[in-house]
């Protein structure tokens, strides 16, 4: 019997809803460097589906992958954690 993965569950901020039903959230990952041992923090800008159009730019959201949506789509919102003030 095959056991099915947990999906991937990510917090970050809306920086654009421009398009409709899709918000464009930045992820902050803070690393430790391999070699200095420095933290270093990696953004990434993802594309997500936002299904009720609720997300605004500057909350923060939680986000779970998914299945592909569309071109750049893996990515939808499960829940906003914060509204921006």
């Amino acid at each position: 019997m095959t056991e099915r993965k947990s999906r991937k569950v990510r917090t970050g901020i809306v920086i654009s809803d421009a398009p409709e039903k899709t918000v464009t959230v930045e992820i902050v990952d803070s690393i430790r460097h391999s070699r200095y041992t420095k933290t270093v923090q990696r953004r990434k800008r993802l594309p997500v589906h936002d299904e009720s159009n609720d997300a605004r730019v500057g909350d923060t959201v939680r986000i779970m992958e998914t299945r592909p949506l569309s071109k750049t789509k893996r990515w939808r919102v499960v829940e906003i954690v914060e509204r921006a003030r």
